[in-house]
């Protein structure tokens, strides 16, 4: 008798007893589950499931919050129910798993909608406009005037606001003090007023990890790099905890009328995780969102990793954070830290310098240590580590940091490096992100974005290496897709779309662009990987959760057809997170985003 049948023979009598009920008793729930009417269905559509044991299918059932049923339409008709609500567009429609922006700013969101929005204005003078008719709104109060979005790179010639463009601005303020913020929140710029209340003068010290930009006089200029931006950031008025709620359900009526279920939220304070906290416990978060804790050791002691007082530090950060919690739709999932800036502003930090300024290479923000010693944390206490690294010196760093603090695929810690624009040969031959399990969280957005101004930044041949999705993808790392809006647009329609054709047009997508499989996945299957929710999104299959974005128009995975050139026009129909519809799109007009005007802020 072999080991196996004498176990089952020794041990029958419990089997019998205790076992088999409990399997009857599973397979009798699971059939009365099948036969009880679904909660909605969807059918005569192309459902892309993310799932490789089904790829495809037409027609989906939810029950409970869940998917209880794949397959074809003939597959529905037990689960049809007097109320179930049925869902037969009579065009061709699309079904995805659940859309997740992977790498965004929900709260900046929700808040740039009351801002000034400076998005496409092409001079400095356009911007100290679009200040007077704000100023002009509020002549009384002289609160903080706030916008965001301009981008030098639209200016002619393409350089910083200078000292005469801030004399222009101060008199478009008339006496309020104005923050402005660069399109991709690593450059900010302040009137004269705003430099006064910072105690900005021609004597202020550098920042390590920014700059202060200056005439040949050394005067500033107003316009401020990276950590430089905390001189004025910390005089700011800040939202109270009601203002921040409001905020984030402004943010999300935004996004998931654009298709999205979940968003990871980078880079939060304990009020915004307190106005999470409490919209979940309320149960009034209408999508999924995976929060990153912004760096919680202060900045001065950042660069001083191995001292008493960083230890100090670490230790009452181990006593504040428990274990990863999650309540209702907020998950709290790890921690976000800062390598470098960004390459618009220059601040990227380059193994060689920048081609359109050789006395450059970009900034450390922080120290190598200080990330190593954070991963160290992080790997002991269960968080993961999301770093910010957009050149190839600091994604090199970044993966060195993590190596050195034990981080290997073996362990699963599924730690993050955001954004990895730039990335050195050697990264991708000796698929480090593979070897050490790291994900390559990316934007496919930005590659077109940025597209008439890389190639200055970088030289041919390091552009070659730039936005690579298709080279990391090819060694085997593991990717997944954001959009880091408010930088970029809230729509992950853009984010597909810019993926699948690299901002190319017909006749045929170039050779890195990625397949609609591909692009799907870092959506949905990929983005619930990077937040460790893939054993329950990210796919359509039975027993997930029920989160569906349901588009018009076919999308089909058959590679030997061209993608579709329409998607970013394509409208979202349904947008489903546990079950329950958050946005119904049939038969409404999809609203388009105003250009806003912008309000003073008062101080407080």
């Amino acid at each position: 008798m072999s080991p196996i049948a004498r176990f089952l023979s020794r041990h029958r009598l419990f089997w019998t007893r205790r076992l088999a009920p409990l399997a009857l008793g599973s397979l009798l729930l699971t059939q009365t589950a099948v036969a009880q009417p679904a909660d909605l269905v969807i059918q005569r559509a192309q459902v892309l499931t993310m799932d490789a044991a089904k790829p495809t299918a037409s027609a989906v059932a939810i029950r409970d919050h869940r998917i209880v049923y794949v397959g074809d339409d003939a597959g529905l008709t037990a689960l049809m129910g007097p109320h179930t609500r049925v869902i037969a567009a009579p065009g061709e429609i699309s079904v995805l798993p659940g859309l997740t922006d992977a790498h965004a700013h929900l709260v900046g969101l929700g808040m740039s909608l009351q801002a000034l929005d400076l998005r496409g204005l092409d001079s400095a003078a356009a911007i100290a406009k679009a200040v007077t008719q704000v100023a002009q709104a509020h002549p009384a109060d002289k609160g903080w005037i706030l916008g965001r979005g301009w981008d030098q790179n639209r200016f002619q010639p393409p350089r910083f606001p200078d000292r005469a463009a801030l004399r222009a601005l101060d008199e478009a303020s008339a006496g309020h003090p104005v923050w402005l913020r660069r399109i991709d929140g690593h450059a900010g710029w302040a009137s004269s007023t705003a430099l006064s209340q910072a105690g900005i003068h021609r004597k202020t010290a550098e920042v390590a990890g920014g700059r202060i930009l200056r005439d040949e006089s050394g005067e500033p200029t107003g316009v401020l790099i990276d950590n430089a931006m905390d001189l004025v950031e910390r005089v700011l008025p800040q939202p109270t905890g009601p203002e921040l709620e409001s905020a984030i359900l402004r943010g999300s009526g935004y996004v998931v009328a654009r298709g999205l279920t979940a968003v990871h939220e980078m880079g939060l304070g304990a009020e915004e995780i307190g106005a999470y906290r409490r919209l979940a416990e309320q149960g009034r978060l209408p999508l999924r969102i995976f929060g990153y804790l912004t760096d919680p050791i202060p900045a001065q002691l950042q660069q001083l990793p191995h001292s008493q007082a960083y230890r100090a530090e670490l230790d009452r950060l181990s006593q504040r954070l428990g274990p990863p919690e999650h309540t209702g739709h907020f998950t709290l999932r790890g921690i976000k830290l800062f390598m470098d800036g960004a390459l618009g502003s220059r601040g990227a930090a380059l193994e060689q310098p920048y081609s359109d300024e050789p006395s450059h290479n970009g900034l450390l923000l922080t120290s190598v240590d200080h990330v190593e010693m954070m991963a160290r944390w992080a790997l002991v206490h269960g968080y993961q580590i999301a770093t910010h690294a957009i050149g190839d010196r600091a994604v090199n760093l970044v993966l060195t940091a993590y190596q050195r603090a034990g981080v290997r695929a073996e362990r699963n810690a599924r730690f993050r490096i955001e954004h990895v624009q730039v990335v050195s040969e050697s990264v991708v031959a000796q698929r480090r992100f593979q070897e050490l399990g790291v994900i390559a969280s990316m934007q496919p957005q930005h590659a077109v974005s940025d597209a008439p101004w890389a190639g200055q930044r970088l030289g041919p041949h390091r552009l070659q290496l730039a936005y690579d999705l298709r080279g990391l993808l090819d060694s085997g790392a593991r990717l997944c897709g954001g959009s880091d809006f408010p930088v970029e647009e809230a729509d992950p329609r853009l984010g597909l779309h810019a993926a699948l054709w690299r901002g190319k047009t017909q006749p045929k997508p170039p050779a890195d662009a990625l397949t609609v499989g591909e692009s799907v996945r870092l959506f949905s299957s990929d983005a619930a990987y990077a937040a460790f929710a893939d054993d329950k999104l990210g796919r359509i299959a039975v027993g997930m959760l029920a989160d569906l974005t349901v588009l018009e128009g076919k999308l089909t995975l058959d590679d030997k057809e061209l993608p579709p050139t329409d998607l970013p026009r394509r409208k979202v129909l349904l947008t489903i997170v546990d079950g329950s519809v958050v946005y119904d799109g049939l038969g409404q007009t999809q609203a388009t985003r105003p250009r806003r005007r912008g309000r003073a802020v008062p101080h407080r």
